[in-house]
């Protein structure tokens, strides 16, 4: 018989992505009062994959991540995408985002995204939202799914994502240390 466990902590990361560029710092500056301080800023990534967004934002988007230095119980997710869905509010002129803020956690197993929209491979977590495996950690790399998005599969996304899991394997043996 399985005995429930107390998962590990998690590194909190949010994406980003906007057309003007300008947006990031004010953007940033109010996550980091809401969720915590900052570990890591990627670069910018640009956001082509895709024209879905388009209607809303406009071409030519650009992303970049965010990591945060304290570590997240899993449980927190649902209230972290409503924090965020509430920043992409704020930021939104005549009824469309001008940033999209997608938040997630790195396990050492896993990478998972928060969403407001079900489908067969999210899992509800309460408060309206859904987790969304994204990719998997397995023979030594991430792993890219059926249904990961093509941005978050883009060798230079997972390189960024390898740094970040490297970080937050170092975090967890402070905390072992500490505790």
């Amino acid at each position: 018989m399985s005995q429930p466990q107390t998962p590990k902590p998690a590194k909190l990361i949010t994406g980003l992505f906007m057309k003007e560029k300008s947006l990031f710092a004010p953007v940033a500056e109010e996550l980091a009062k809401k969720l915590g301080s900052v570990d890591m800023i990627s670069s910018w990534f640009p956001f082509d994959y895709t024209t879905y967004y388009e209607p809303e934002m406009g071409a030519g988007l650009f992303r970049r991540m965010i990591v945060f230095k304290t570590l997240i119980k899993q449980s927190t997710l649902p209230e972290i995408k409503i924090t965020t869905n509430n920043l992409e509010k704020k930021y939104s002129k005549n009824g469309k985002r001008m940033v999209n803020i997608d938040p997630g956690y790195m396990l050492q197993e896993r990478f998972v995204l928060a969403t407001g929209k079900n489908y067969a491979h999210r899992i509800y977590i309460g408060r309206g939202i859904y987790a969304d495996l994204t990719l998997i950690y397995t023979k030594g790399a991430f792993q890219k799914l059926p249904w990961t998005y093509p941005d978050y599969a883009d060798k230079t996304m997972l390189a960024y994502l390898e740094m970040v899991r490297s970080k937050y394997s170092a975090d967890l043996k402070v905390l072992q240390v500490v505790e």
